[in-house]
């Protein structure tokens, strides 16, 4: 429900992800939208690169067809290299393990990870990130504690799994601050 109230908005919001990913993304590509949620972002992306793809997800809330399995974070059930690039939007904030996510990105692409994160730079965006956090748990009923980490966090995490940070930009910054991220495997 929550996404169907939603979609017109995170349709556009994903065509300008696509346009801010142009420079990392050629048409035809292999992309894996991990932790694809209702599939929009997805499919946005799939079209606008005529991308092959596919969604990953713990549990199934697509409300747009593409191509899905259903998976835990922790072992993806998809072959070493088996992607030219993972999408990961907007996502890691909630998982428990984002480290182990990152790690299955990594063993499944065969070039780059692309993620978009949002990041409490600022005291306002803290309480909203918090807020964000805690409305998402109790409305999807999200086994682990949302937890956002600072763009220093991330790059430490990123340092830490021998991911080279290729490009980061600030994407938005109202009322939170969000961050794309792409990284070489």
């Amino acid at each position: 429900m929550y996404y169907r109230l939603f979609r017109k908005l995170y349709e556009r919001e994903a065509i300008r992800m696509c346009r801010k990913c142009r420079d990392f993304i050629r048409d035809g590509q292999r992309i894996l939208d991990l932790g694809c949620g209702a599939g929009i972002v997805g499919k946005t992306f799939q079209e606008f690169f005529r991308a092959e793809l596919l969604g990953v997800d713990i549990v199934d809330r697509r409300v747009v067809d593409i191509p899905f399995k259903l998976s835990s974070s922790s072992s993806l059930p998809l072959k070493d290299n088996s992607f030219d690039l993972v999408l990961i939007s907007y996502v890691l904030h909630h998982t428990g393990k984002p480290k182990v996510l990152l790690e299955e990105a990594k063993r499944v692409s065969r070039d780059k990870i692309i993620v978009f994160e949002d990041i409490p730079d600022t005291w306002i965006s803290g309480i909203f990130c918090r807020f964000h956090g805690f409305s998402f748990d109790k409305l999807f009923r999200n086994p682990t504690k949302t937890t956002f980490y600072s763009e220093r966090e991330w790059k430490e995490v990123f340092k830490q799994l021998g991911l080279n940070l290729l490009f980061s930009q600030r994407v938005n910054n109202f009322p939170v601050k969000k961050e794309l991220f792409v990284l070489g495997v």
